[in-house]
């Protein structure tokens, strides 16, 4: 395996990581997986926090991240290198 797979494939693991926790941490909306963790317990204070907002970009940003590895991996593949 040469190291550009190997290194996308390291960082594929970590944004996975990293982007199912900040799903997680998504502040609950009406039954899902952030319900397990007490997410379903807060109350709404009408609209949105700063904190919120910060972490809908970082999920964001993690997700683009995570779909640019996989596009990567895919051309490396495909490239044989």
């Amino acid at each position: 395996m040469s190291w550009p797979i190997m290194t996308l494939s390291i960082v594929l693991i970590l944004t996975s990581l990293l982007l199912s926790l900040s799903v997680l941490l998504h502040k609950g909306r009406g039954g899902g997986m952030s319900d397990l963790f007490g997410g379903g317990m807060s109350t709404s204070m009408g609209g949105t926090s700063v904190a919120e907002r910060n972490l809908d970009r970082l999920t964001i940003i993690i997700g683009l991240i995570w779909l640019a590895t996989i596009i990567g991996l895919l051309v490396l593949y495909r490239l044989g290198v």
